[in-house]
């Protein structure tokens, strides 16, 4: 079994092959939840020394990213497989609960967002690279061959979600 170390660095340098092995792989589900706790405990960590986080924020925002990635996997097995599948598409939410968590590696990195003068520009760049990890993940779960229907994918994905949180956030402040 390859260590858990050695799958974040190869999910991070964009290794479709990571990807391949941990959808395969079912044990591999916890780690992909570790990716995903991790990622975001060095997000919260990058934005306390902005002085826009606290440590309440770093457990909340451990809970909705765990929320996130379950949600997330379920939107895209749906969107995937459901409404733009190509002949070979086969996936289970499971598969990509996996991917998509690892898919999520490079934003440990964003623990280094509060460094001053280039904490944005590193938290941006985190961002973008965490959205390619995103395609090549989606596109080796649901067994495309096609990196423009795994855009289309995660743009519609993405949509939605956007829209959904729109809505909990106006149904919030009307209540």
């Amino acid at each position: 079994m390859t260590s858990f170390t050695t799958r974040i660095i190869r999910a991070a340098k964009l290794d479709v092959q990571v990807y391949e092995e941990v959808e395969a792989d079912v044990s591999a589900t916890g780690q992909a939840m570790g990716v995903v706790l991790l990622t975001s405990l060095a997000g919260g960590i990058g934005v306390v020394g902005l002085s826009t986080g606290s440590f309440i924020g770093i457990i909340l925002g451990g809970i909705v990213a765990l929320l996130g990635w379950v949600s997330w996997a379920f939107l895209t097995y749906f969107i995937g497989t459901r409404l733009f599948p190509e002949p070979q598409t086969h996936a289970d939410t499971g598969e990509l609960m996996r991917t998509i968590g690892f898919a999520q590696s490079p934003g440990l990195l964003r623990i280094f967002g509060s460094l001053p003068g280039v904490g944005p520009l590193v938290l941006s760049i985190v961002s973008i690279w965490m959205l390619v990890a995103m395609v090549i993940a989606v596109r080796q779960a649901l067994d495309y061959t096609s990196t423009w229907r795994a855009i289309g994918v995660c743009l519609v994905g993405w949509v939605i979600s956007t829209m959904i949180g729109v809505v909990f956030l106006m149904f919030g402040a009307v209540s």
